[in-house]
């Protein structure tokens, strides 16, 4: 039996790639660590700015709420 790829993906397989290797004189290993440092911290001040919006409207629907179930 086909699956559902088989059936309605008409294009070839993708050809799997060589793992890389790496070259100490390039400075391989060194380039991952200079940009990752950098990269997680981007991504830290990212998601503390994500956190902090989320919580101020969070805040701002439990305000509109009250304030319509107060009204009676």
């Amino acid at each position: 039996m086909s699956s559902w790829a088989d059936q309605w993906d008409h294009n070839p397989e993708p050809v799997p790639m060589p793992p890389a290797k790496h070259n100490s004189k390039l400075g391989g290993g060194s380039m991952v660590g200079k940009y990752g440092k950098k990269t997680k911290n981007v991504a830290v001040i990212g998601a503390k700015k994500v956190k902090q919006g989320t919580s101020i409207g969070f805040q701002w629907i439990k305000d509109k709420y009250q304030k319509t179930t107060q009204k009676h």
